[in-house]
């Protein structure tokens, strides 16, 4: 039972590890009234009774003409077709070149565009623009700007508001002349990096209540609809996002395919509506404080009520140390620290199993013939020496929903993007360039399993001696934080079995 528990958690960890940056995670059962422990995903979502908002491109004349709203934070680009957002570039976040990241909408459907509730053709309408380009400074730290449309008795006015030092921006739009109207993120816009993001979910998402649902563009087979209870809308990746937080009560949200990319809109009714608008950085601390859930756009998964306060924990030491590398080291060693007597004790366990293997294979061979003699010849074994058959697995049990919470918050926390080590490791959140870390991590298992007391017989040994090679290639892509963090794990394993291993050879001399 112990080999065959092992062996099973073991795979179970290089699967999951595996599946994650292969294929996107699966969904978690949906949160109850009353979770404390963050959103959790739920795409149980009713099935639009009606085709989906047709994406109309209306041809109109006129010359475009750009705005642009600068702040030490961002610098927005604005048109005059349809009132919308051209792209936002973010001056605190580079690329592999070291240029900005800019955030680009697109050209048929950009984002924040409106129309009627059979598509968005006000999307490229000519809007008037009320002001030009403004820069804010901490003197000059509000601003807005404003885009006026009319056309017989439809009237719609836009007016964008700015801050310094913050990245959301305040809109209202007064409009008049049509029932409701349809407001959109657009194509994508948002999301910088697909590939980066295939072992996290990226796409639309909705915060309806207490509830996170995702959404991605293969398994949108029919349009699917939100009506109630929606807190905001957002498109995401791994590190940015843009969102729309309604002020006034949405009258339904929508989630379609449209060639193979994933549309997302809400619905509102006609008159003044207000919304706070956010592009940018999945930064815990700056979500927090807007207070309308935005932070849940951080998805910590299943186990976010232990990553939550693990996050908290690694900021904190990040301060005190000014560097990630370091207090990722720091955290595991405090993390492993309350499993130090359940540890000891497995590996005690471990051991005494090891010594009564040769009685064990007498018995079994004594009653081979009579199973149920065996069972009950092993167990008084059991009793007789002590012998807990489970006790090497109960501390790897209980450590594996820490293990998943920390791996969680270190491949999404976008405050390890870019982040230093030492040396060789300019980027955290990137794999090892020179593939070092992986190769010593591979090592270390292999020293870990060769320490480690064993009632698996010589040949069960060889094959759980291929574990350590699937680790190591499977690490060589992985952010070298996990890397970090894993291989930090390791080291403690092996000073405390060696601790162990004198012990207990102290006490048989």
């Amino acid at each position: 039972m112990e080999k065959r528990t092992l062996l099973a958690i073991t795979i179970s960890i290089a699967i999951l590890l595996a599946y994650q940056y292969l294929f996107l995670k699966p969904a978690v059962p949906p949160s109850t009234v009353g979770n404390t422990s963050g959103v959790t995903v739920n795409q149980e979502v009713k099935q639009a009774p009606v085709a989906q908002p047709a994406v109309q491109k209306t041809e109109f004349t006129g010359p475009e003409k750009e705005v642009v709203v600068d702040n030490d934070l961002y610098s927005a680009t604005f048109s005059s077709r349809g009132g919308t957002i051209k792209s936002i570039l973010l001056r605190n976040y580079k690329d592999n070149n070291g240029q900005p990241i800019v955030l680009k909408g697109d050209a048929v459907l950009p984002p924040f565009a409106i129309g009627a509730s059979d598509g968005f053709q006000y999307a490229h309408a000519p809007f008037v623009i009320q002001g030009g380009d403004v820069t804010l400074t901490p003197e000059l730290n509000a601003a807005s700007l404003s885009f006026d449309y009319s056309d017989g008795n439809i009237v719609i006015r836009r007016t964008y508001s700015f801050h310094y030092g913050d990245y959301a921006i305040d809109l209202k739009d007064e409009i008049s002349g049509i029932p409701s109207y349809w407001i959109t993120l657009g194509k994508d816009f948002g999301i910088y990096d697909k590939e980066s993001s295939r072992s996290v979910h990226f796409g639309p998402v909705i915060l309806k209540d207490a509830d996170r649902l995702e959404f991605s563009a293969s398994k949108l087979k029919e349009p699917k609809m939100v009506k109630e209870g929606v807190k905001w809308i957002a498109q995401e990746d791994k590190y940015f996002f843009s969102s729309l937080i309604p002020r006034e009560p949405v009258d339904e949200v929508r989630v379609w395919n449209k060639d193979g990319d994933a549309l997302l809109a809400a619905e509102f009714k006609s008159g003044t509506n207000s919304y706070m608008l956010y592009v940018g950085p999945k930064e815990n601390d700056r979500l927090k404080q807007y207070n309308v859930g935005l932070e849940y756009v951080i998805d910590f998964g299943f186990f976010s009520i232990i990553a939550r306060p693990l996050f908290w924990v690694l900021k904190l030491f990040y301060k005190l140390v000014h560097n990630y590398g370091v207090a990722i080291i720091i955290l595991t060693t405090i993390v492993r620290i309350p499993f130090i007597p359940l540890v000891n004790k497995g590996q005690q366990s471990m051991k005494k199993l090891q010594d009564i293997q040769p009685k064990m294979a007498e018995l079994k061979e004594q009653y081979k013939k009579d199973p149920q003699r065996m069972q009950r010849e092993i167990m008084e074994l059991y009793k007789k020496h002590k012998v807990n058959p489970m006790g090497g697995c109960l501390p790897m049990l209980l450590q594996i929903p820490v293990f998943f919470a920390l791996y969680k918050v270190l491949l999404i926390s976008i405050e390890l993007r870019g982040a230093p080590f030492i040396f060789w490791i300019h980027d955290l959140s990137a794999k090892d360039p020179s593939y070092v870390l992986p190769i010593v991590m591979g090592i270390t298992m292999v020293i870990q399993q060769k320490m480690t007391p064993s009632s698996m017989d010589p040949a069960q040994q060889k094959m759980m001696m291929i574990m350590p090679v699937v680790f190591t290639f499977m690490f060589l892509s992985f952010p070298s934080g996990l890397v970090v963090y894993w291989l930090v794990n390791n080291l403690l394993s092996i000073a405390q079995q060696s601790y162990t291993n004198r012990k207990l050879k102290t006490r048989e001399t």
